[in-house]
């Protein structure tokens, strides 16, 4: 028998979305969880395993390290935000069960291996990028020196690095489990939450990897890779007909690939193959996408895309190295308004190159997309990434460390000269005010709320979202005042 273990997206902020498979790892302006996918694939291999996602399911530390009494092994799904929360707890856990072995894993734990070596002595090892089958190595007997892409502390306490472990070519079963199989055993689908979403809903990927180059995007590059590889679309269909019946409470399956849809004839394929079982579903998207397939989508069950916009500005669009340009966008969004399709947009403030112009430019241009639903993010320089190195090089970081409030909400740690981390925070707030605060897109709200008999919801996130913006602006008009009074002293000071 294989250790027994647990694998962990550990608890953080309350409301925190931050690992195992959250795009923007952050507490959201509305409850929001994503499943832990990344974890889910290994809990699938070792019998006598458990996966818990402790946020969303409302485990606390004190609880995991109750139900850690009856494992062996503990694989920990750390992200940037949560490191320092997660070390300190991963030390109590070791505290509490000194033979209990330690796995993280994760982008922080991938970019600065040593760093996370030397600060945390709880940790026995460390899985670089892809950990599937290096922690599953580990539970079946395999030694430390053995195992490929692994980093850990020899008995002189030395650092050992092993070679790369190559990425995972072979994504069906049974080489791979299905993840809803887990998902069932372990999870309770009705704590998944996400507002421009049916709920309950269940996500899972058919590909992994993603071939764009954008400069910010974490998980190609630090987790996925570039190499895009697929599942058969006979492999996706047989556990999306599977998820089907596991599942009759789910209102709508979500593919939350890095970018389902990007290559036309494989896309179309798994649409002849998903259109008889009847899903709803909806998936990530790139706006070079084109009317076909948007079309073979549609008419396969397809109901949302997520978009990632990103900017309205066309030189930004090219520092970030998005591949798509401010008109294919326009085209993109009018076919899926002309098909059915609704759009999630998703846009960043703070990008390179970002100025008061451009942000001005971004917020017109999505009000003239007019998409359903939007989520405006605060751009994040996370170590591992192009934007990260450049933000870095410029000296644009104004705080490593500090990317997040006590709540773990979003802050601007990136300054560019003319443009105050205040403001760019402040223009977040804004975005959402002049485009949900247009009676057009008010009432598309509340109307699909009723639709979707979902006005409950619909009114628990309203007083989420308000009672987060009244503390932002006050933090605003805090962090305003405190550089007025910095500055005075320095005149007063003949600085």
């Amino acid at each position: 028998m294989p250790l027994k273990t647990l694998f962990l997206n550990p608890p953080s902020f309350e409301n925190f979305d931050g690992g195992a498979s959250s795009r923007w790892p952050a507490t959201r302006e509305i409850e929001s969880y994503w499943y832990p996918v990344w974890l889910a694939y290994p809990a699938g291999m070792l019998e006598g395993s458990r996966l818990l996602d402790a946020n969303p399911h409302h485990v606390s530390w004190d609880g995991v390290i109750e139900i850690l009494k009856d494992y062996e092994f503990l694989v920990l799904f750390t992200s940037t935000i949560g490191w320092t929360g997660d070390q300190r707890a991963a030390e109590k856990v070791k505290a509490a069960y000194p033979n209990l072995k330690i796995a993280f894993v994760g982008p922080p734990v991938t970019t600065d291996t040593d760093k996370a070596l030397d600060e945390c002595a709880a940790i026995d090892f460390i899985c670089r990028r892809e950990f599937d089958f290096s922690v599953v190595e580990f539970a079946e007997g395999k030694p430390l020196a053995e195992i490929l892409g692994i980093s850990y502390r020899d008995a002189s306490g030395k650092h050992i690095h092993n070679p790369d472990r190559a990425q995972v070519e072979k994504l069906d079963r049974p080489d791979m489990p299905w993840v809803t199989d887990i998902y069932k055993r372990d999870l309770d689908v009705t704590k998944y939450n996400v507002p421009f979403l049916l709920h309950p809903y269940v996500a899972l990927y058919s590909t992994r990897g993603c071939p764009a180059q954008c400069t910010f995007c974490l998980w190609p590059q630090t987790l996925s890779g570039h190499a895009w590889r697929k599942r058969s679309t006979d492999d996706v269909a047989a556990e999306m007909a599977h998820a089907k019946k596991l599942f009759p409470e789910v209102k709508e399956f979500f593919f939350d690939d890095d970018t389902f849809n990007i290559q036309k004839a494989r896309t179309i394929e798994l649409c002849a193959k998903l259109k008889p079982l009847g899903l709803t579903w909806s998936c990530t998207s790139r706006v070079t996408t084109d009317r076909d397939t948007l079309k073979a989508m549609k008419d396969a069950g397809c109901r949302l895309l997520i978009v990632g916009f990103e900017s309205g500005d066309p030189q930004i669009l090219k520092n970030i190295k998005k591949g798509a340009t401010v008109q294919r966008a326009r085209d993109f969004v009018k076919d899926c308004h002309d098909l059915g399709l609704i759009i999630h947009g998703d846009f960043i403030l703070g990008l390179p190159g970002e100025t008061a112009e451009s942000i001005r430019n971004t917020i017109d241009f999505a009000k003239q997309l007019d998409v359903e639903t939007i989520q405006v993010s605060i751009a994040h320089a996370f170590p591992g990434t192009e934007f990260f190195d450049y933000a870095k090089q410029h000296g644009f970081i104004t705080n490593e460390t500090k990317m997040v409030d006590e709540g773990g909400h979003q802050l601007a740690h990136i300054e560019y000269p003319g443009l105050p981390t205040e403001y760019v925070l402040e223009m977040v707030h804004r975005f959402y005010d002049e485009y949900y605060f247009r009676p057009k897109a008010a009432f598309r709200v509340v109307w699909k709320a009723v639709v979707n008999r979902d006005l409950p919801r619909l009114y628990v996130e309203a007083k989420s979202f308000l009672k987060l913006r009244s503390e932002r602006n006050k933090m605003v008009k805090q962090s305003k005042s405190d550089k007025a009074r910095e500055s005075r002293e320095a005149v007063s000071a003949g600085v």
